[in-house]
């Protein structure tokens, strides 16, 4: 199930997603966000969907690969459902107890089952095609106006890049601490989920041990570096917009645009 969670991974490659500037990736994936909670019919998200579709067919990155990031949120994505399906008032077409199942319930379970899927999916494309220093730099050039205000902007970008590249790291280190307990008698797949989740409390402090671990390395490394934050900072790849930016900006003001008159129109 660990090796299954894929978000903060990088997949290097040449395809036009990945040569994207990370400024772009950043706002259209932010248009996307929002664009999944405007659309409010299976119309709209059917439109969403082949923009997500043609993204993943340009990014070459495979689809299983994404579907097995999704792999350990399927309970919560379930539970969501069930809570949507039960509890919508609407025209009753099944009750049982406590429980009832309406035409709105069905409607609604189905499109929050298709959006936190879809939400999930367009989020790993953009971890898969940016690297960590890609993200940062986009992220800090974003957020620059904030400087007038004395917000530590490249501090926080690069807290966050570097938040996103531990999480591979600490799943990892988790892997092998259990196939250590496991080697030395540890039962982690028998009983209900409270005994399994019980056993997983032995992982805790060797796992916070070796986070902690890794960070001062981290912090004794970029000092050593003379790492003294973006202060005269100066970067070997300059963003700089390309056409191919500019397109993609068009192309997520056409889907805004499209999903908004599907709303208005009641498509």
């Amino acid at each position: 199930m660990l090796k299954d969670i894929t978000l903060g991974q990088y997949f290097p490659g040449n395809t036009v997603i990945h040569k994207l500037d990370p400024r772009t990736k950043l706002v259209i994936t932010t248009l996307y966000i929002a664009v999944l909670f405007i659309a409010g019919n299976f119309i709209s998200y059917s439109v969403v969907l082949a923009f997500l579709i043609l993204s993943i067919y340009l990014s070459h990155i495979k689809l299983r690969v994404i579907l097995r990031g999704i792999k350990p949120l399927i309970v919560i994505i379930i539970i969501t459902g069930l809570l949507n399906l039960f509890y919508t008032e609407g025209k009753e077409l099944v009750s049982w107890w406590i429980l009832t199942i309406t035409a709105e319930g069905i409607k609604r379970a189905v499109l929050m089952i298709m959006r936190i899927i879809m939400l999930i999916m367009g989020t790993f494309l953009l971890t898969y095609t940016t690297s960590p220093i890609q993200l940062t730099d986009g992220l800090e050039s974003l957020l620059s106006p904030l400087k007038k205000i004395r917000m530590p902007i490249h501090e926080l970008s690069m807290m966050m890049s570097i938040a996103l590249r531990f999480i591979p790291t600490l799943i990892e280190e988790t892997d092998k601490i259990m196939r250590a307990q496991k080697a030395r008698g540890a039962d982690f797949e028998t009983g209900n989920i409270l005994q399994r989740a019980k056993a997983l409390l032995p992982l805790l402090i060797p796992l916070f041990v070796s986070a902690f671990r890794r960070a001062d390395e981290l912090a004794v490394a970029m000092e050593s570096r003379c790492y003294h934050g973006g202060e005269g900072r100066t970067r070997m790849k300059q963003l700089i917009m390309q056409s191919r930016d500019w397109l993609t900006f068009l192309g997520g003001a056409l889907l805004l645009v499209c999903i908004i008159t599907l709303n208005v129109y009641g498509l």
